[in-house]
This record gives C-alpha cells, sequence and structure tokens, in this order.
C-alpha cells in the first residue's frame, strides 16, 4: 500500500470511528471528525500531512 493510500485509508477510519463514538458515546466526538476533515483541507493547501509523516516512518512508501 502507497503512502497516499494509508494517509486515506487511515482518514477514513478516523471519520468513522468518530461518528461512531458520536452516535454511541457522546456528541462531543464529532469535533475530531472537525479536526480530521481541516487536517484534509490544510493538508491540501499547503503540502503538510502530521499523519502523512507518521506513516512514512511506519514504513508506508511514497507512489
Amino acid at each position: 500500500m502507497s503512502l497516499s493510500n494509508a494517509v486515506m485509508a487511515f482518514a477514513g477510519i478516523m471519520v468513522l470511528v468518530s461518528l461512531a463514538l458520536t452516535h454511541w458515546v457522546s456528541p462531543n466526538w464529532v469535533w475530531l471528525t472537525v479536526f480530521v476533515g481541516a487536517n484534509l483541507l490544510q493538508s491540501s493547501f499547503t503540502g503538510f500531512c502530521p499523519a502523512a509523516t507518521i506513516l512514512s516512518k511506519l514504513g508506508f512508501k511514497p507512489a
């Protein structure tokens, strides 16, 4: 799996987990979804993605 695919998969998992936590635990978990979305938006403009940095250190290679 390439780095860009791993970042997209991680973002998708985080959104689904935060929505499940919002539904079953507390409505305040929706802020995790907001954070993930804001991070994706800033990454599209700046090119810097903290998740990509962490995943590359874990061994994922760019395509």
